[in-house]
């Protein structure tokens, strides 16, 4: 496998640029990247440190940093090792300032600054912690998306996603043999998503649960047979209930969140006509 160095250079928490990495070195394959993180370069002493690093390990500079004098500073270093540089956000900040003819601001950590929308995804956050597993069901018409299914389906984790997109997201467990809470039939302003799982992957999944909890005399609950009926009578429930599901065997949690997030999107469409 070919390795090489990568300095991620940010002004701010390094988010932005990491995302950015991510995104692009997973079309990759057979090579190896050796990342060398550097956060909160705000100032001429933490560019010439930056650029101390890069000297030592040559390689690829993705960089977000706003402020011209540090990043014309980092941008002539690299030259000068000869090095790529590639400040990654400015494509789009040039493409969008010269569409709306504004000058766009050169503020580090402006995307991070607390505003009404970092309230909503603390509160969404908040509100998914208590409810998680059917917890304070007296509270399910608050949210947003309620989802449902099996255990081990991945709900929680999705809950999570979704609350830092700012959705209230409440999740309700589907136990053998009991049928929908009526808690959940009696609500009407939330999105109704339900979450299912290849029983043989969810039986494998519960099998490991049990052994990392060294819990042997529950076996039943990761026996392949009773997984699948326990599936299949979920599944039944949810299709005579008419709520989409979204079968998450080979999917990650960003992309069931992002499925969720467009269904949700296309019920605001519906209902209140925008």
């Amino acid at each position: 496998m070919r390795s090489f160095h990568l300095h991620l250079v940010s002004d701010s928490s390094g988010e932005t640029v990491s995302a950015i990495a991510r995104a692009c070195l997973v079309q990759l394959t057979d090579v190896h990247p050796d990342q060398h993180l550097w956060w909160l370069v705000r100032t001429r002493g933490q560019a010439v440190r930056v650029l101390e690093g890069v000297r030592e390990h040559p390689g690829v500079v993705l960089c977000t940093v706003v402020d011209p004098e540090i990043r014309s500073l980092l941008e002539q270093g690299c030259r000068e090792a000869e090095v790529p540089f590639i400040p990654v956000l400015d494509p789009v900040m040039q493409t969008l300032g010269a569409y709306l003819q504004v000058e766009l601001g050169r503020e580090p950590g402006r995307q991070h600054l607390p505003d009404a929308d970092y309230f909503r995804r603390i509160d969404a956050m908040h509100y998914a912690i208590e409810m998680d597993d059917g917890q304070g069901m007296e509270r399910l018409e608050e949210a947003d998306v309620i989802i449902m299914g099996v255990s081990r389906t991945s709900k929680t984790p999705t809950c999570m996603y979704l609350a830092n997109r700012g959705l209230k997201a409440a999740n309700v467990p589907m136990v053998p043999g009991i049928g929908i809470p009526p808690e959940v039939l009696a609500c009407k302003r939330p999105l109704m998503v339900a979450l299912t799982r290849d029983p043989r992957s969810l039986a494998d999944i519960r099998r490991t649960r049990l052994r990392v909890m060294n819990d042997a005399a529950n076996a039943e609950y990761a026996d392949v047979e009773r997984v699948r009926e326990e599936v299949q009578e979920a599944r039944r429930m949810f299709t005579r209930h008419g709520w989409p599901v979204i079968d998450v065997t080979r999917r990650s949690i960003e992309e069931t969140a992002a499925t969720i997030m467009q269904l949700h999107r296309n019920r605001l469409a519906k209902v209140g006509g925008v």
